[in-house]
């Protein structure tokens, strides 16, 4: 079966119909939902393996087997819902969280929580260390980038409709949000940075790709994918901040009130974006039948 004719808003014009999206436009409300539901994925991550204490092995293929129902639903839906969109972003942070910890850490006694002796059972982490699991992810999510650019299928997320484009694009955003958890937690716990520090180090360098998206050399899906990685970073350092003890330079909310708080806020901003699809959709609508 050959592959659907992939339209962009450029082949649209002049005619009478439209591509139905399944991703959504890259605006402020995309990237603030993005930080929302990585520092989500963070605390939610956590607070099934440290703090149910389930451990990072059962609570790794936990996770990873929601990603794949929440990807799978994507996948069969016929044009862009916020909702199962922002789910999959949820559970690819969540499972990337514990991913991410599992290659890295090895279950010692600095990674548990107050009065925890063992997490669950399974091994508890290989142990791996974040320059070299870092590496592994990168070689990874470089490999996926290479893939996705021998098939000719766009990398522009606006542009992505094709079954093949989309299924290549997430699992580049797997790969990239366990890699971001690593950065994150790397710049939290070993950097000597600290929260705030890896937080506003972050930050800084999202700053100068907002400075080079008026560069035109530089392409704005580089830039694109560069934000979407140090994202997951700032999500994680942000969960640690609002989790972590005082004494250690977090602000001691515990990873079910700070999931909760998060939930609430990714929820709200997941409506606002709803409406505002259906706002936009109608517009189209208009353009499209010619009615002012």
């Amino acid at each position: 079966m050959p592959e659907p004719e992939v339209l962009t808003d450029m082949d649209v014009a002049g005619t009478d119909r439209y591509v139905l999206r399944k991703l959504p436009e890259v605006t402020l409300a995309f990237w603030g939902m993005k930080i929302a539901a990585t520092t989500l994925g963070e605390t939610a991550g956590d607070l099934f393996a440290q703090t149910l204490k389930l451990g990072y092995f059962l609570t790794t293929i936990a996770l990873f087997l929601i990603f794949v129902v929440t990807l799978v639903v994507q996948l069969r839906s016929r044009r862009y819902n916020p909702f199962f969109y922002w789910t999959v972003i949820l559970s690819t942070s969540m499972a990337g969280t514990t991913m991410s910890d599992f290659m890295n850490r090895d279950a010692s006694a600095k990674f548990l929580t107050d009065g925890a002796k063992s997490l669950g059972w399974g091994p508890q982490g290989l142990g791996l260390g974040y320059p070299t699991g870092a590496a592994i992810l990168i070689s990874l999510l470089l490999a996926i980038f290479v893939i996705w650019k021998c098939t000719g299928l766009t990398f522009a997320i606006r542009d992505i409709v094709s079954f093949r484009a989309e299924f290549l694009f997430w699992a580049a955003i797997l790969v990239s949000n366990t890699l971001g958890t690593s950065m994150g937690d790397f710049l939290s716990d070993s950097s000597g940075l600290g929260y705030a520090g890896g937080a506003l180090l972050v930050t800084g360098l999202l700053a100068v790709l907002v400075a080079l998206m008026r560069v035109p050399a530089v392409p704005n899906v580089v830039l694109f994918w560069i934000a979407f990685v140090l994202t997951r970073p700032l999500g994680a350092t942000a969960g640690d901040f609002l989790t972590k003890p005082l004494a250690k330079g977090g602000l001691d909310l515990g990873t079910a009130g700070s999931s909760a708080v998060l939930l609430a806020v990714l929820i709200g901003l997941m409506g606002y974006a709803h409406v505002q699809e259906r706002r936009t959709a109608a517009s189209q609508d208009k353009t499209l039948t010619g009615v002012s």
